[in-house]
């Protein structure tokens, strides 16, 4: 598996980017909303991907943030949506617009998508109300949210890498914070608590 390329941007367009590793160069299809985020060429640049394994091809798929790449991986479990939708979507609407349009249940905004219908709109409003705030909490865990530390965002990242959904990661590392002295709050730390709490 290919979690990112990090390396040298030689080439760029609104759906791909061209990255030399090593004097290897990788094409990436990209949503716009990475392309929007990308340097301009001839700079260092590293960028997540996900690499979609088909009985005739190998396409890699690029993105600027973990919650782009979060997004289009959920929306590939849908019946029906593809990686080409999927990259429709994201280059559409942004992560959270689109979180928050699911948690709404608005269809007539998600069919204005080129390539959706309202079927499919509705299949997705069905299939991921519950599992879109993995990715953008709702408004009103956002305002609860305080700045949080590189190190608890750390330890978070390694919950979910264990296979823990994101928000019960994040209430659980948060929950911890909030009961230790900021000295005290190191990744290696949070998680052996986080993994006593969830585990127990």
């Amino acid at each position: 598996m290919i979690d990112r390329l990090r390396g040298n941007l030689i080439e760029t367009e609104p759906t791909r980017a061209v990255i030399d590793v090593g004097g290897v160069c990788y094409s990436v299809t990209i949503p716009v909303s990475t392309y929007e985020q990308l340097p301009h060429s001839d700079t260092a640049v590293e960028i997540l991907t996900h690499l979609h394994v088909r009985e005739d091809a190998l396409e890699l798929y690029g993105f600027g943030k973990p919650s782009e790449r979060q997004l289009f991986r959920l929306l590939i479990t849908v019946s029906g949506i593809g990686c080409r939708l999927a990259l429709n979507v994201l280059s559409s609407m942004s992560v959270q617009s689109f979180c928050q349009t699911i948690e709404d249940g608005n269809i007539k905004q998600l069919s204005k998508v080129n390539g959706l219908g309202k079927r499919s709109a509705e299949r997705l409003v069905v299939e991921l109300k519950e599992k879109v705030t993995e990715i953008e909490p709702g408004v009103a865990y956002q305002q609860e949210q305080t700045s949080v530390s590189q190190e608890a965002q750390d330890a978070v990242a390694a919950l979910e890498t264990l296979g823990f959904k994101t928000e019960r990661a994040r209430k659980t590392v948060q929950n911890i914070c909030s009961n230790l002295p900021e000295s005290e709050q190191k990744a290696q730390l949070l998680i052996r608590k986080a993994l006593q709490i969830l585990n127990g």
